[in-house]
């Protein structure tokens, strides 16, 4: 009986680039349909069946039947943090043999990192609140909330002495894959995120984790933290 973790199972699981796409698809923290894992991931429905069976059975995927229909989501923020320093690790100067695909400058733009703000607006979102001393890196890769931080999450809605701390604490650094920074994660990116969508200043876009930022999303940043579209393009 060996104590070590089986890192060598977990990692022959997501090194298969089919079951790797199907993961990647999910990162937005949405449950989708076998159908459409399949076509993100190139293969048969027969073939995508068999790689989402093996997911499932490493604990990498969750499932839940609707009808006749199974709807597949990452097992939790846990997997999406994993994959997310996955994609971090590489060259510093990634040679690039071709231009970004729109779909892809889009995902580095503004995107769900499963539960939260990620990209270049994530990036910067996290870095108006360290300017404006809402926040503050600590130890453990984690931000602490300040007195004017709490005033501030306040007053855009968010009850920060209501939110329940994880073992992580309140607030997390998570290293952007896409830019190399860390951007806000943990129960407070979460209700970050969120209030963004109810505010109508980021929306989803369809078979994407990427979002766009709205032009009422465009004015909050710059009122609220400095932030103008020109700065990131």
């Amino acid at each position: 009986m060996t104590t070590q973790p089986n890192i060598a199972a977990v990692a022959f699981l997501i090194a298969e680039p089919a079951r790797a796409a199907m993961l990647s698809a999910l990162l937005d923290g949405r449950a989708r349909p076998a159908g459409e894992l399949a076509h993100a991931a190139s293969v048969t429905p027969q073939t995508a069946s068999s790689h989402l069976g093996k997911l499932l059975a490493g604990g990498l995927l969750a499932v839940e039947t609707q009808g006749r229909h199974r709807y597949y989501r990452l097992a939790g923020s846990h997997i999406a943090l994993a994959l997310e320093t996955l994609a971090s690790i590489g060259p510093t100067e990634s040679v690039r043999r071709k231009p970004l695909t729109r779909g892809a400058q889009k995902l580095r733009f503004a995107r769900c990192c499963y539960d939260h703000l990620a990209g270049r607006v994530g990036i910067a979102v996290t870095h108006g609140l360290l300017e404006k001393g809402f926040l503050v890196a600590a130890e453990k890769k984690r931000f602490d909330l300040t007195p004017a931080g709490t005033k501030w999450f306040d007053r855009m809605g968010v009850d920060t002495t209501a939110i329940k701390p994880t073992r992580y604490g309140l607030a997390r650094q998570c290293l952007d894959w896409t830019e190399r920074q860390h951007h806000l994660a943990g129960p407070l990116g979460v209700h970050l995120i969120n209030l963004l969508f109810a505010e109508s200043c980021i929306r989803r876009l369809p078979s994407s984790r990427a979002v766009n930022v709205t032009p009422k999303g465009w004015k909050v940043l710059k009122e609220h933290l400095g932030i103008e579209e020109w700065s990131l393009l």
